[in-house]
């Protein structure tokens, strides 16, 4: 054997090493998988019918639940996962009941991309919209993680660490 196929052979070697030696090591050091983070504490009922809010008055054309969005839009609203694990029921009604929801939380997307104002939905849809939006919650393992993402949306800096 030449000097080269013994350095071919040598690499291959330390390669195929190395490969089961992280096998080894990933099935002795399994990955505890903490499973997802958002839940609600909405009744089936109150989904339903805040779901068929959401749809009709457009709110996923610029915000996502769950992951789900439309996709022909690309505004970058912040996603409601967990939304009431940093906002309270009565402060997204007061926000929904706001005629400029821009002077309760700013924003830096463009006017026509900014948060509409829902004053003028009867009270009890703004209600059940502040209810529904409340009972979406997040874990507390991942609960920074919300709020580095929101915090990222609505200024456009990274989330400074405690």
């Amino acid at each position: 054997m030449r000097k080269g196929d013994k350095l071919i052979v040598g690499l291959l070697a330390l390669v195929v090493v190395a490969a089961i030696g992280k096998g080894i090591y990933v099935n002795s050091h399994p990955i505890k998988d903490k499973g997802i983070p958002f839940y609600s504490t909405a009744t089936d009922e109150m989904q339903s019918k805040a779901a068929d809010l959401y749809r009709k008055i457009g709110c996923r054309n610029c915000h996502t639940i769950w992951a789900v969005k439309n996709i022909m839009e690309t505004v970058p609203a912040p996603s409601l996962d967990g939304i009431g694990s940093l906002r309270s029921e009565a402060w997204l009604y007061a926000y929904f009941s706001s005629k400029n929801p821009q002077s309760i939380l700013p924003t830096r997307l463009k006017a026509k991309y900014a948060m509409p104002s829902y004053a003028n939905l009867p009270e009890s849809e703004r209600r059940l919209l502040a209810k529904y939006f409340a009972s979406l919650k997040v874990k507390d393992w991942y609960l920074e993680d919300v709020k580095a993402s929101e915090y990222k949306k609505l200024t456009g800096k990274v989330y400074p660490k405690k």
